[in-house]
């Protein structure tokens, strides 16, 4: 019995062992990275956030708009709701990180309103 008890203990050792050793080049790193992001967040796109929203909002209306959004914010757009408007619905998508809220329309993959804040529902005029 007690020699299935070492070989656990040995293993369990080990293990931790080689999660210290390579969680030590991690937190000498972390440093530089924050100064890294600290400086401006950046994505792979080159672009910060601000520089993203004004994009989606020059092309507001425009075909290819939605691809726009979703290449920019993947992952981050909770739906708020669903309102009449463009080709029969849109639907608003918030951006919590930013603050900002979308106004999508499916039919035609374009966004039709931009605005900053957590908006459920766009003006009708604007969403048209």
């Amino acid at each position: 019995m007690t020699k299935m008890k070492f070989p656990a203990l040995l293993t369990t050792a080990t293990l931790m062992s080689m999660v210290t050793l390579w969680d030590a080049p991690l937190k000498t790193l972390s440093p530089q990275l924050v100064q890294a992001s600290a400086a401006e967040m950046k994505d792979s796109t080159g672009l910060t956030a601000q520089q993203k929203i004004a994009r989606v909002t020059q092309h507001k209306g425009q075909f290819g708009g939605g691809d726009e959004l979703r290449r920019y914010f993947f992952g981050d757009l909770e739906p708020l709701g669903v309102q009449p408007g463009g080709a029969g619905m849109v639907v608003n998508l918030y951006n919590k990180a930013n603050n900002t809220t979308f106004s999508y329309c499916a039919t035609y993959d374009v966004v039709v309103a931009v605005k900053t804040g957590r908006v459920a529902q766009f003006p009708a005029s604007e969403v048209k």
